[in-house]
Order: structure tokens, then C-alpha cells, then sequence
């Protein structure tokens, strides 16, 4: 069926654009007018909404349509174009009146559906939202209302339930009389709930519902409510009886959340949300002890809703909580605009649509779906439509289209071609030729018509697999007819097309054709060698996964530099990056030898000369630690550093000691501590550097000390340092100025000799080994031995005595 508006026959041509504007001006001038006022798009004023329909009853989809005539108005059911017949008739305004709505019955079709008003005039086709039309229903009560037993002063709650087309309206009655509603004690839900607070003898009685809609009336069973008498007025726990229900709704229905508590004293029924938002006045109200109300519901009111039940003056609460989800039906933030392109450019929709949840956008063009492919890209979750290289048959009229779970939405734009006239045809006989792997020729032919004015040719280049906004231009001058394309990758398949330029514009493109360029031999794979032993290598490259596309991989040839003939090929596949060579003389050079091949033949080979040699001799010259060995050298420092500690710390003992029995002129001979404690010591420069810096020897006097120390052996000893009964012999110490620091003055405490020391005059020498906690007095005048006195006791040691550890002997 269709309805036509005849055009007026008073219009005026359709004015034409000048024959010389250039195109850039095209660009700025609006939409053709018809002249009389009319948009030259083609739009919709008024859409079909969703609806409910009573079998037998008529029943009119409203459709109006703005547009340049004539308009032709038709209208779809399930996509399929509406017959003309006399149980539907379309009315002169473009809306579809059904006599006679009617349900499936024998091999009659149902009048249920989606229905769409379908409108086109000469610049194009629009489709109007998805209308759902749906026959009103009523089914019977699932939920019936069951007996109750009630205190005077507690509550009570009745509830039934039933679906049907359009929601029914439940209605109470008590004894066969409508509640009074003005009752504040009395409260009805539209939900099909009815409340009664403060119960008292006269609530009691018979009661049932009554559910109506244009379909149909439902009466409920009946339930008998018995109310006792007053309670006990013990104290009660808060308690919820029934608590908040999740709901899904649409924007600008109204949203109940129920909440029933009990207890004695009756608590306090409180709302929150969980989010810790505040749930706002406005539309908002409560009905009766404790049920929340939400009018008029937008999304913002989406989410989790806490009823609150607490004891009066107490902390104590009972909590019970819904989820509310609000869904809004999409609607376009941004239109897409109409818009006038010169031929051969590329035009661009825009269009943005919200709702909840997030709606879906598709694209029609006059009428039907439009898909992503050729020269037509949908981009931003299909939000923007880019259309290159339009030409006569892209001009049409474009809808975006946005629908979600709550309903659906449409705006439409129109795409105008713009074309000066005297333009070339597109050239003719392109054909591409490869030349080799990186070129290809392309060649062709002048356009047949309108090639005096051409200025240039333009080719279009791109790979096959691309997508066209990924092409790339390289123009050509008017005389030449072929051009070679260079930097072209191996074995791929490019597109071309070719388009003739003038100073009024571009013709339109050639037909596009196909050519692979040739295939070739792999390059040669960077190589580098690592020697791990003195008979192995490893051979180190980077893989290329794309051999394994083209039959691809990598050889590998070794062999001595000496010989002849090499050992391989050993056969790699692209993806290994690395390869060991082993058991290998280590006397000899190596030439190793690795290539790449395809199906196009081998590439050009990377060769390496490598020796072993100076590998074999590292390793001779660096043997393999012996791990027991040095595990045990580090075990028997470590006690001997043990060792060396409690020596030490037993000498500072007696060093003690000694100062405090030195006033009364005690002598302590270190030979006597020595026979019990140590060990033999050798000389001061073969003693453990770690002795000395527990005795307070710097690291730095250790290196001075082991630098300067003169090695002597015993004899020499005996020479510098006599026995102390060989007195009156000459002091061979040197005169010290006074002034000069003391030597050694830093070690005030000294280590004491564990063997073969004795007090005997001693010359100040680096190579006495000190005594542990015993300082020795300079010798007196006389040369007899020396003691320290209760005055020498405080005084720094100027000489260390010592004897040589075979003294025991």
C-alpha cells in the first residue's frame, strides 16, 4: 500500500549550479530548496509509537512525513512491505489504520508485530522507528491473597498477582465493598498489595482483588482476616516482614519499594542507599509505615536501596535491601548533518546516542543496511560514517540508527554529489604488470570524453589488504600513460586506481585492478658467534617468523677452514633463533655458514671464521676452582679468627689484672701464660692480619707494617734483642727527640705473646710481635730488666719485648 502527495505544479525549477563554480565554493553553499518552503530532506515529523491493541478493535499508527514532494509513504510489518488490502487502509496523512486488530486463529495471520512507515521521494528513502504492537491480554491470578491472623495493634498484608497487556489495575474489597481508600491505616500498592497498620477488631473480614484492563476483569479468591486481641505488650525484636524487590523500569515510570516491620515499641522505617547518595525529595514520598515511592524515575535513581527497621532510642536495626535499575531508551546527543561533496572526495556522518544501557548504532542507506567494506568505513563503535571517493551512486539519504532494550531512535542526513560539468571520464584500461619484487608498472588510457582540459593524472596505491584510508597517491603529469611504482613490499598484492584531474575537479576513478608483486630470495640473517668451551658454539641470529608463510627457514654450514667440503645443511625452521655446535676440534678454525631461503630460492649467506684456540687456553690457564679445597681454607680461617678472639680477649684479662696488681710490684711473666694458653707464634709478619686488627692495628699500619717489616730468622733476633741477664751491654736503640711521638702510638694495648715471652730489654723494632695486655717499661739506666712501677703503669708503652717462639726450647 502507498500513499503519494502530488507535487504543486506552480514550482520552480530546481536551480542549477553555475557551469564554471569551482568546487571549492560548492562546498559552502547549503542543500538545494524547492523553493516553497520546504526542507529538501526527507524527514519524519511524527513516528509510530509502541502500542496495545484489543482484538476486534480498530486501532492507528501515526506516521507524518516532511519532505520535498512527492512523498511516497509505505509501510513494513517485520520487514516485510504491508499488501494493500481492506483489513489495513493507509490514510491520506501516511498513518496505518487496522479495522479489525485480530490474533493468530486457524490460518489467519496475527496483526501483532513491529511495525515501521517507510517514506522516499527523488533525493531518497527513510525508515521510521520500530513500532511493537501487541494485543491486549489478561491472565489469570497467580498470586492469590491468603488468610491472616493478626493482634490488634500489628499489621497486616494481602498480595496478588497478575500479568497482562496493558498492566492491569488491582483494586481491594472488604465484604464485597471497595476499600476506603482515605483510611490512612488502609494501604494499597499498584503492585497489587494491600497494608493495614494498627490492626483492629473491626478490620476483620473477608477481603479479595479485583484486577481490570481493556482486555479483561479478574476477581481473586478470597482471604479472611482475623484480628485477636491485644497482645501481651512484651518487648519485640525490630523485625522486616517483607522487604524491597529488584525492579527494572523505564525512565518516567513509577518505582515502589516495599518495606514492612514489626516489632514492640513499632520501629522506625528509614531509606538510604548503599552508594551513600542521598536518595532527594523531589518525586519522592512515603506511603504508609514505610513503603518508599519514586515518581517519575530518570536513571539517576538506579541502584541499591536499604529499608532500615530500628527499636526507638536504641542502635538496635533490621535492614533489608532491592536493587532499582532504570533503563532510558536511546536518544541522539549529536544529529547527523546533510552535506553537499564534490565528486571523487569523501563525506562523513556523525551521529551520538545515549541511553541506558549504552544503545546500539547501525547505519541504513534508503532504507537498508549499511555495512562496513570498499570505500565505506564505520569508526567509533559505528558512531562516525566515512564515505571516500563518493561518486553519483553514493548520493542518497543516510540514517543512524540507535536501540537498546528500552526502545530505539533515528535521524537521518542527506548526501548530495556535487559534479561540474565538462569533466572527464574515468581513464580507461588500467592494467598493472609486476616488474619485479619491489615494482610494479601500472598503464592506461585517456578518458574518452572531455581530456582537453586534463592537467594531471593521480594514481591511488594501496595494499589489497588494507583498508582505504591506509592508500597512498603519486601523481603523474598529462603526457605519460604508464608509471612505475617502486618501494613496493615482495609477494603482495596491491590495488590500484587511477583518476584525471582538471582545474574544475577530479574525475571520476577507474575501475581498480589487482597485482602481486614477484617474490625473491630471503636476505642474508645477521650472525654472531659465542664460544662456550673449548669444543662447543653457540650460533646466535633473529628469527623470522614469515619464512614459515612462503616455505620458508634457514640453512646452517660448518666446516674447518682447511677443508673443503662442508658439513650440512641442517634444515631450521623460521621461528629458532639459535643453534649449539658441538664436539669440535679446539685446535682448529671453524668457517660457520647460515642462510635463508623461501620458495623463491636461497638468499645471500652470512659467513663467520671462528677459533677455539684461545678459548682451550683460557681454560687450561683458569682450571675449575676446587670447591672442597677453598670450602675448606675458608672454614679453617674462620676458626682461626675464632680462635684469635678468645686468645685476645683472655690477654686483655690479664693485661687488667696485672695493672691492678702493679702497685705492689708484682711481675707477671708472660711465659707463664703462654705455656697455658697459646699455641707457638711466629714472627710479627707471618701472624694473621686479623689478630692485628683485633688488637687495634689500623689496616693501614697491616700494609705499612707488611711492606716494612725486614724478614729475619732467628739468629738476627737473638742479635737485636739479647737475653734479659745480658746487661751492660750498649742500648743500640737510637736517641729519640722528645718531641717526636711516641712509636706506635696508637696500639696502647698490645697483644701479649702467648709463647716464649718473657720481660727482657727489648729494642723497638716493626718486627716484634706485641704482647697481649702487657705493657713493658723502657728499661732502666742500669740496663736491668724492666718492671713497672706504680708510676710507669699509666705510662705509654715505648717498646714492645718479645722472644722468639723456640725459646720454649
Amino acid at each position: 500500500m502507498a500513499v503519494q502527495r502530488a507535487a504543486s505544479p506552480r514550482r520552480p525549477p530546481a536551480p542549477r549550479w553555475p557551469r564554471l563554480l569551482p568546487p571549492l565554493l560548492l562546498l559552502l553553499l547549503p542543500a538545494p530548496s524547492d523553493g516553497l518552503g520546504h526542507s529538501a530532506e526527507l524527514a519524519f515529523a511524527v513516528e509510530p509509537s509502541d502500542d496495545v491493541a484489543v482484538p476486534g478493535q480498530p486501532i492507528v499508527l501515526d506516521c507524518g512525513v516532511e519532505g520535498t514532494p512527492p512523498v511516497r509513504i509505505t509501510w513494513r510489518k517485520n520487514g516485510v512491505e504491508l499488501p494493500e488490502s481492506t483489513h489495513s487502509t493507509l490514510l491520506a496523512n501516511g498513518s496505518l489504520m487496522i479495522r479489525h486488530f485480530r490474533l493468530e486463529r486457524g490460518g489467519t495471520p496475527s496483526d501483532e508485530g513491529d511495525y515501521e512507515c517507510v517514506a522516499q521521494n527523488r533525493f531518497g528513502l527513510v525508515v521510521s522507528r520500530k513500532a511493537r504492537i501487541q494485543a491486549a491480554t489478561m491472565s489469570d491470578f497467580h498470586v492469590h491473597p491468603q488468610a491472616t491472623v493478626g493482634e490488634e495493634g500489628g499489621v497486616a498484608r494481602f498480595q496478588c498477582q497478575i500479568h497482562g497487556l496493558p498492566k492491569p489495575l488491582i483494586t481491594w474489597e472488604k465484604n464485597r465493598v471497595p476499600i476506603d481508600t482515605d483510611n490512612e491505616r488502609y494501604t494499597l500498592l499498584p503492585k497489587g498489595v494491600l497494608q493495614i497498620t494498627g490492626l483492629r477488631a473491626e478490620d476483620s473480614g473477608i477481603f479479595h482483588c479485583v484486577a481490570s484492563n481493556i482486555a479483561s476483569i479478574r476477581i481473586s479468591h478470597e482471604a479472611r482476616l482475623t484480628v485477636s486481641g491485644s497482645g501481651s505488650g512484651a518487648y519485640k525484636e525490630p523485625a522486616i516482614l517483607v522487604g524491597p524487590e529488584n525492579l527494572t523500569l523505564t525512565v518516567h515510570q513509577t518505582a515502589v519499594l516495599e518495606c514492612v516491620a514489626t516489632g514492640n515499641p513499632r520501629p522506625i522505617v528509614s531509606w538510604s542507599r548503599l552508594d551513600g547518595r542521598p536518595i532527594g525529595v523531589e518525586g519522592i514520598q512515603v506511603l504508609g509505615t514505610g513503603n518508599l515511592i519514586i515518581s517519575d524515575v530518570t536513571v539517576q535513581h538506579s541502584g541499591v536501596y536499604v529499608c532500615a527497621a530500628n527499636r526507638p532510642g536504641t542502635r538496635v536495626r533490621r535492614t533489608a535491601q532491592g536493587r532499582l535499575v532504570v533503563q532510558a531508551p536511546a536518544e541522539f546527543v549529536q544529529h547527523p548533518q546533510s552535506i553537499s561533496r564534490p565528486a571523487g572526495t569523501t563525506a562523513m556522518f556523525t551521529c551520538q546516542a545515549q541511553g541506558e544501557p549504552p544503545p546500539h548504532v547501525t547505519w541504513l542507506k534508503n532504507g537498508q543496511v549499511l555495512g562496513p567494506g570498499g570505500h565505506v568505513r564505520l569508526k567509533n563503535n559505528n558512531s562516525t560514517l566515512t564515505i571516500s571517493g563518493i561518486g553519483p551512486e553514493d548520493e542518497a539519504i543516510y540514517q543512524c540508527v540507535a536501540e537498546n532494550s528500552a526502545g530505539s531512535s533515528q535521524a537521518s542526513a542527506r548526501l548530495t554529489v556535487l559534479w561540474a560539468e565538462g569533466l572527464p571520464g574515468p581513464p580507461r584500461n588500467v592494467r598493472a604488470v609486476s616488474v619485479s619484487s619491489t615494482e610494479v608498472r601500472v598503464s592506461w588510457s585517456e578518458p574518452l570524453a572531455n581530456t582537453k582540459e586534463i592537467i594531471g593524472y593521480v594514481l591511488h596505491i594501496r595494499k589489497a589488504a588494507d583498508p582505504p584510508e591506509l592508500e597512498y597517491q603519486e601523481a603523474v603529469s598529462k603526457s605519460t600513460f604508464q608509471h612505475l611504482v617502486s618501494d613496493l613490499e615482495p609477494s603482495t598484492a596491491y590495488s590500484f586506481y587511477i583518476k584525471a584531474y582538471t582545474p574544475r575537479g577530479a574525475s571520476s576513478a577507474s575501475v581498480p585492478t589487482l597485482a602481486s608483486t614477484l617474490g625473491e630470495a630471503p636476505a642474508p640473517p645477521p650472525l654472531s658467534v659465542r664460544v662456550l668451551g673449548s669444543s662447543s658454539l653457540q650460533l646466535l641470529w633473529e628469527p623470522r617468523p614469515r619464512l614459515a608463510q612462503h616455505e620458508g627457514g634457514f640453512k646452517l654450514f660448518y666446516r674447518p677452514a682447511s677443508k673443503t667440503s662442508f658439513t650440512g645443511p641442517i634444515l631450521l625452521p623460521g621461528t629458532v633463533s639459535s643453534y649449539n655446535l658441538s664436539q669440535l676440534d679446539p685446535t682448529t678454525v671453524y668457517e660457520v655458514k647460515l642462510l635463508a631461503y623461501n620458495q623463491h630460492g636461497d638468499g645471500n649467506a652470512t659467513v663467520r671464521f671462528v677459533s677455539l684456540r684461545g678459548a682451550s687456553e683460557r681454560t687450561a690457564l683458569s682450571p675449575p676452582c676446587d670447591c672442597r679445597k677453598e670450602e675448606a681454607t675458608n672454614q679453617t680461617s674462620t676458626t682461626g679468627i675464632v680462635i684469635g678472639i678468645h686468645i685476645g680477649v683472655t690477654c686483655i684479662i690479664f693485661c687488667v689484672l696485672f695493672l691492678l696488681f702493679g702497685q705492689r710490684g708484682r711481675v707477671l711473666l708472660c711465659k707463664d701464660v703462654e705455656n697455658q694458653l697459646s699455641p707457638p707464634q711466629g714472627p710479627r709478619s707471618q701472624r694473621d692480619p686479623g689478630i692485628l686488627a683485633l688488637n687495634g692495628a689500623r689496616r693501614g699500619e697491616q700494609g705499612q707494617l707488611g711492606q716494612d717489616e725486614k724478614r729475619v730468622d732467628m739468629k738476627e733476633l737473638e742479635q737485636l734483642f739479647p737475653p734479659a741477664g745480658a746487661a751492660g751491654q750498649p742500648d743500640p736503640r737510637p736517641t729519640q727527640d722528645p718531641a717526636a711521638p711516641a712509636p706506635f702510638e696508637e696500639t696502647q694495648l698490645s697483644v701479649l705473646p702467648l709463647r716464649g715471652c718473657g720481660l727482657m730489654e727489648g729494642k723497638t723494632t716493626e718486627a716484634t710481635a706485641p704482647c697481649a695486655g702487657l705493657a713493658a717499661a723502657p728499661p732502666p739506666p742500669d740496663g736491668g730488666p724492666g718492671l713497672l712501677s706504680e708510676g710507669q703503669a699509666s705510662r705509654p708503652a715505648a717498646a714492645r719485648v718479645t722472644q722468639p717462639a723456640h725459646s720454649e726450647q
